[in-house]
């Protein structure tokens, strides 16, 4: 294997105008369109029939390293399944983005009206090092964590 890093983490949303909004609030921008509809080939690519979606790439302003989200609403064809509903199944569970104040966005996001499971708790690593984080929930119900390192 010649890995060299990742390239972005793909979330499905039911409504992209809602979900922009919610990850624009995060921090994040719209670098590039996806196209609504592709080749055949890019089709199968992914295990699908040809597709029609609304979608972009986003990603993190301000990063130290890229974070990219392929934020997709699939118009064609369609599943309106909820996302998992807890954190304990198996696959992808969360996206976890870092934060240098976890204090102040608890806050803020708390005040935005997002769905926060807990206040922020600790997991120490050792005396000196450990971190602080919380999880919460997109407007679809996909978890994400705010993680804080000390």
């Amino acid at each position: 294997m010649n890995l060299v890093g990742m390239v972005h983490v793909n979330i499905n949303c039911r409504n992209y105008e809602r979900s922009i909004a919610f990850y624009q609030l995060l921090g994040f921008e719209e670098i590039w369109q996806v196209p609504k509809t592709n080749t055949k080939e890019v089709a199968a690519a992914v295990g699908m029939p040809p597709y029609k979606v609304k979608g972009a790439l986003l990603s993190l302003k301000g990063a130290a390293n890229p974070v990219v989200i392929d934020l997709l609403e699939w118009q064609e064809p369609t599943d309106d399944s909820p996302p998992y509903a807890h954190l304990y199944h198996v696959g992808l569970a969360r996206l976890a983005l870092q934060t240098t104040d976890i204090d102040a966005d608890y806050e803020f996001l708390q005040k935005a009206g997002v769905d926060i499971v807990s206040k922020p708790a600790t997991v120490s690593v050792s005396a000196e090092h450990g971190s602080r984080f919380f999880c919460f929930t997109d407007p679809d119900g996909t978890y994400l964590e705010l993680v804080e390192s000390y």
